[in-house]
């Protein structure tokens, strides 16, 4: 229990302190970022030894959607007990979850794993951002986006050469071994330095029912789009079936939000004008970076033709755009009053190279195909500290953990949920059986042309999905960024 008073727990820290908490808070954060990056490019490798090309979406949405229903609970225990006890329970959850992905005799208890894994890793970013938006005011954060560029630009180049390289070469269970050193010294680190953090604690209650409802809508709606198609026919009972069941559970979820003495996503965050147009600007964004970092590989070996460790290479221009896109817009906005205007234009510059890749998806050569993808990263980048800092600056410091917590829960559900619909789209479109498709790939004898052809609708929905978030971009208020941590006068 910190004894100093309120006026001291929340007096500003000096540089040099802040500097202190921030690498602590980074070695986490890279614990996360590493794990997004690394498992894309060994995906076809695991499938291939458990035979299951169909599963394989699974293994990135069950960690998507166990981070999506715990990250706004993440937020709210922040909130209530601090960051730094709940970061350490996330670390924890994440390295058991890795050793149950090691440890994988077949795809089933893989998914699992990665459903572990995700409760431990859904919280990991959403603390970092929480903790950086209590110590650092939003015109000032710029200073130290630099740090954070580290943590992004080390991870989305090691991770896809690492997780190229130990599935072709060694073995991809070492994708997550890799997870309990680096988790370790992150535990370290990160409790020792959030000791100097000044206490926020602030009353609140968990909505264990809210969640748990989204949580079952989410499931319902990703085993619709997952077995649609290749289970089952688009327009057949059980797929209507769990389409109308997801709908129902998101509107017993309205209702608990509307209802709840303290639901999982306050009304007074979601009426917050910039709330409810930056989370979908943010989830649209976000999902159809994480579609196209699981989906690009299947691409690149399939359709390109590379292997592993090469498509892992080819996967560092869109992995390293997002982080270049992030940290120029991180670092301007503080400095520009109309910061609006930099994801609008990135925005639009990520659609003009899908749609080159969608009018083109067979012939291109490798190098074009990376230009593309780095333009996409670059304009995908730009939404993402945009949107979180100006949510964080329209809200009172209280609710700070539980609207980066809401910011988060949506960019994970776009994820979860473009990643099974881009899947959906390269089974369904091919015209190729899963199992087949597998079986040529692995042989080297994939049939390009289907396959190609299925990719240029993947771009196609990408490029609409980024349609939206631009819609939203636009719509969203542009507050002036407050250079100290009391909040902007909100609008009545």
């Amino acid at each position: 229990m910190d004894a100093r008073s309120p006026e001291a727990a929340h007096a500003p820290l000096a540089h040099a302190e802040i500097r202190v908490i921030v690498t602590g808070v980074m070695v986490a954060m890279f614990l996360s970022a590493l794990d997004q990056t690394i498992i894309a490019t060994a995906l076809p490798t695991i499938g291939a030894q458990f035979g299951d090309l169909e599963g394989l979406s699974w293994v990135v949405t069950a960690y998507l959607l166990t981070g999506t229903a715990v990250t706004p609970l993440v937020g709210k225990l922040a909130d209530i007990h601090g960051p730094r006890p709940v970061l350490m329970g996330a670390i924890a959850l994440f390295l058991v979850g890795s050793v149950l992905c090691a440890l994988a005799p077949g795809m089933n208890w893989l998914i699992i794993g990665r459903a572990v894994q995700g409760v431990g890793g859904g919280g990991l970013i959403a603390l970092a951002q929480t903790i950086i938006g209590l110590l650092i005011a939003p015109r000032e954060r710029g200073r130290y986006q630099g740090y954070f560029a580290i943590v992004f630009i080390t991870s989305s180049i090691a991770g896809p050469i690492l997780g190229g390289f130990f599935a072709e070469h060694l073995h991809w269970s070492l994708i997550f071994w890799i997870n309990v050193p680096l988790g370790l010294v992150a535990a370290a680190m990160s409790y020792r330095a959030l000791r100097r953090l000044p206490a926020h604690h602030h009353p609140h209650r968990l909505d264990i029912l809210g969640a748990a409802l989204m949580c079952a809508a989410t499931v319902a709606l990703l085993l619709a789009l997952s077995w649609g198609g290749t289970h089952f026919r688009w327009l057949s009972l059980p797929i209507l079936g769990l389409l109308t069941l997801s709908v129902l559970l998101w509107v017993g979820f309205g209702l608990r939000v509307a209802t709840a003495s303290e639901p999982l996503m306050p009304i007074s965050i979601l009426a917050n004008q910039v709330v409810r147009t930056g989370v979908p600007a943010a989830a649209f964004a976000m999902g159809t970076l994480v579609g196209l970092s699981i989906q690009m590989p299947l691409y690149l070996e399939g359709v390109m033709g590379l292997t592993a460790s090469e498509s892992g290479v080819a996967l560092i221009p869109l992995m390293a755009g997002v982080v270049v896109g992030a940290t120029g817009a991180g670092k301007v906005m503080g400095s520009v009053a109309h910061y609006k205007r930099l994801p609008l234009v990135g925005l639009v510059a990520s659609m003009a190279a899908l749609s080159m890749l969608a009018l083109w998806p067979l012939g291109l050569p490798v190098i074009v195909v990376g230009l593309a993808m780095g333009v996409t990263g670059v304009g995908l980048g730009t939404v993402l500290p945009v949107s979180t800092v100006a949510i964080q600056n329209a809200v009172p410091l209280p609710q700070m953990g539980t609207a980066t917590g809401v910011v988060n829960l949506f960019r994970s559900l776009g994820g979860a949920v473009l990643t099974a619909g881009f899947g959906a789209i390269v089974i369904g479109m091919s015209g190729i059986e899963a199992s087949a498709l597998l079986e040529r790939l692995l042989e080297g004898r994939a049939q390009v042309a289907p396959l190609a052809d299925a990719f240029r609708w993947v771009f196609v929905a990408a490029a609409a999905s980024l349609a939206v978030s631009l819609v939203a971009m636009i719509a969203m208020e542009e507050r002036p960024l407050r250079s100290g941590h009391a909040p902007a006068p909100l609008p009545e």
